[in-house]
C-alpha cells in the first residue's frame, strides 16, 4: 500500500485551532442507516402462533429491520461514515478521530475502525486516532465519551472526530427473535455543536451481572436471563439518575430536597436506551417514581396527587410491582408523550440496534420536532449496556447549525417507508442461512443488491477471512 500522505490541515482545522479552548464540545452532525429490509411484527404474530398484540402492543414495535447477506456490521459502519462525511462536505482530512462502538464482533483482534481507514485512502489521511469499544449496548456511548474527551484535552489538534454506534442485533428463533434490530448511527464531534455535553452532569453506574451476555464464540446468539436483564436496566436508571440529579443540585447550589430545579421537569426531554418500545415508557415513569421518592411526605399530595398510597415505598422492592409500575405509567402519560414518545419513531420500526439505539432515539427526537421549538431545550439520555454498564447525561440543544443538522436528517422517514417489507417465512430462512454461513471462510453472497438504498457498502465476497466491499451507486 502506498502512503500519499497529506501535509496540509484544511481551512476548517486551521480555524479551530486558532480559536483557542474549544467550547461547546458536542454533537455536531448525525447520519442513521438501516438494512434495506425488514419484517412486519403483526405478520411474524401469526407466523410465530403467538397471541395478537404480543410483539406489537406487548413489546411495542411495528416492523423489524434484519440485514441479508449483503450487509454487515462493517458494510453499515461504511455507509454511515460515508454519508456523514458528504451529507456534511467534509475532507477526511478534517477527522482526527475515529471510534466504533459495537458489540457485533467479526473479528476477535481486528477492529471495523480499521476496516473504515479505506474510507481515508484517497485523502492522504492516516493520522487518525480511536479503535472499536465493545460493551453490549454501552459501547457507542463509550466511544462517543472518549471523542469528547478528546476533542476537550490538550491532545486535540483541531480536527474533527466521528463515532460511529452499530449493532446487528439477532436472536436464535423463540420469543427473543421479535426484539432483534440493526442499524448504524455516525456522529461527528467537535467544538461549537448542535447539541452540546452539559459540563458535569454525568452520571455512571458500573457493576458485574450475567444477565445477557456472548460467551460461545461459535455463536452470534446471546444468553439472556430476561427478567434478571430488566432488574438491572431498572437497577441502573435507579443509580444513574439518583446520581445525576445530586450533581446538577450541586452544579446549581441549590440545598432544597425538592426536584423541581433538577428532575424529570428539569428535562425538555428523556431518552433511554430501548430494547423494546414498552419498557421506555415503564423507564419515564421510573424516574418519575424516583422524583416521588424523593419528595418529602407532606409535599406528595399536591405534587403526585393520587399517588398518595404509594407513600414511604422502597425503589429495591418495585421492579416487578405491577401495580406501582401501573399507577405511575398512568401519572406520567402525558409527560411521556411530551418528552418521550418522539424518541421512539426509529425504534419502533427497526428494533433494537443494540449501542445505536440511544442514538437512534435522538435522531427520531430531532426529526419529530419543528427546528424553532428544540432551541434551547436539555435533552437527558441513559445508555445502558448489560455486564453492565451504565451512564446518564445531558445534552443542551444550540440553534448554531441546528437547521442543517435536522435537514440532514429529513430522508430518514422516506428511507423507513420505502424498505422492503419481506415475509416472515424469507425472514425466517435468511436468518437461518447467515447462521449457516457466520463462520465460513470463503463465502459469496447470494442475495440481491438491488434492494439496497443509493450509496450503500455491501458484503462483495469472503476470500480466506478476508472481506472486500462494493458500493451501490448513488
Amino acid at each position: 500500500m502506498k502512503l500519499q500522505l497529506s501535509s496540509e490541515p484544511s481551512i476548517l482545522v486551521t480555524q479551530n485551532l486558532s480559536m483557542g479552548p474549544p467550547e461547546d464540545v458536542g454533537i455536531v452532525a448525525l447520519e442513521l442507516v438501516v438494512p434495506a429490509q425488514c419484517v412486519d411484527q403483526a405478520e411474524l404474530e401469526v407466523f410465530d402462533g403467538v397471541s395478537a398484540g404480543k410483539y406489537t402492543v406487548g413489546l411495542g414495535q411495528a416492523r423489524m429491520g434484519f440485514c441479508t447477506d449483503r450487509e454487515d456490521i462493517n458494510s453499515l459502519c461504511l455507509t454511515a461514515v460515508a454519508q456523514l462525511m458528504e451529507k456534511n462536505n467534509l475532507s477526511y482530512r478534517d477527522i482526527g478521530r475515529l471510534e466504533v462502538g459495537t458489540e457485533t464482533i467479526i473479528d476477535k483482534s481486528k477492529s471495523v475502525k480499521t476496516v473504515l481507514m479505506q474510507l481515508f485512502h484517497e485523502s492522504g489521511n492516516y493520522d487518525v486516532e480511536g479503535i472499536d469499544t465493545t460493551n453490549a449496548c454501552y459501547g457507542g456511548t463509550a466511544a462517543l465519551f472518549n471523542a469528547v474527551a478528546w476533542v476537550e484535552s490538550r491532545s486535540w489538534d483541531g480536527r474533527l472526530a466521528i463515532v460511529v454506534a452499530a449493532d446487528i442485533a439477532v436472536y436464535a428463533a423463540g420469543s427473543a427473535r421479535p426484539t432483534g434490530g440493526a442499524g448504524a448511527v455516525a456522529m461527528l464531534i467537535g467544538p461549537n455543536a448542535s447539541l452540546a455535553f452539559e459540563p458535569g452532569l454525568r452520571a455512571t453506574f458500573m457493576d458485574h451481572v450475567y444477565d445477557f451476555f456472548k460467551p460461545d464464540l461459535s455463536s452470534e446468539y446471546p444468553t439472556v436471563d430476561g427478567k434478571l436483564s430488566i432488574q438491572c436496566y431498572l437497577t441502573a436508571l435507579d443509580h444513574c439518575y439518583q446520581l445525576y440529579c445530586r450533581k446538577a443540585k450541586k452544579l446549581a447550589g441549590i440545598e432544597s430536597e425538592s426536584n423541581d430545579m433538577v428532575g424529570v421537569k428539569s428535562l425538555d426531554a428523556v431518552l433511554f436506551h430501548t430494547p423494546y418500545c414498552k419498557l421506555v415508557q415503564k423507564s419515564l415513569a421510573r424516574l418519575v417514581l424516583n422524583d416521588f421518592v424523593n419528595t418529602p411526605k407532606e409535599n406528595i399530595p399536591d405534587v403526585y396527587p393520587g399517588l398518595e398510597k404509594y407513600t414511604g415505598v422502597q425503589l429495591e422492592d418495585t421492579y416487578f410491582d405491577r401495580d406501582v409500575e401501573k399507577g405511575f405509567m398512568e401519572f406520567s402519560k402525558a409527560m411521556f408523550a411530551e418528552k418521550t414518545q418522539p424518541s421512539l419513531y426509529v425504534a419502533n420500526q427497526v428494533g433494537n440496534m443494540y449501542t445505536s439505539s440511544l442514538y437512534g432515539g435522538l435522531v427520531s427526537y430531532l426529526i419529530n420536532k419543528p427546528v424553532s421549538e428544540l432551541v434551547g431545550k436539555r435533552i437527558g439520555l441513559f445508555s445502558y449496556g448489560s455486564g453492565l454498564a451504565s451512564s446518564m447525561f445531558s445534552l443542551k440543544v444550540r440553534n448554531e447549525g441546528l437547521k442543517t443538522l435536522v435537514t440532514n436528517l429529513s430522508h430518514i422517514q422516506t428511507m423507513l417507508e420505502n424498505r422492503k417489507i419481506m415475509s416472515p417465512k424469507d425472514f425466517s430462512n435468511t436468518m437461518a442461512m447467515k447462521e449457516q454461513n457466520a463462520h465460513k471462510s470463503s463465502m459469496t453472497p447470494i442475495d440481491s443488491v438491488e434492494n439496497l438504498f443509493p450509496g450503500t457498502f455491501y458484503l462483495k465476497v469472503i476470500s480466506d477471512y478476508r472481506r472486500s466491499y462494493d458500493r451501490v451507486p448513488i
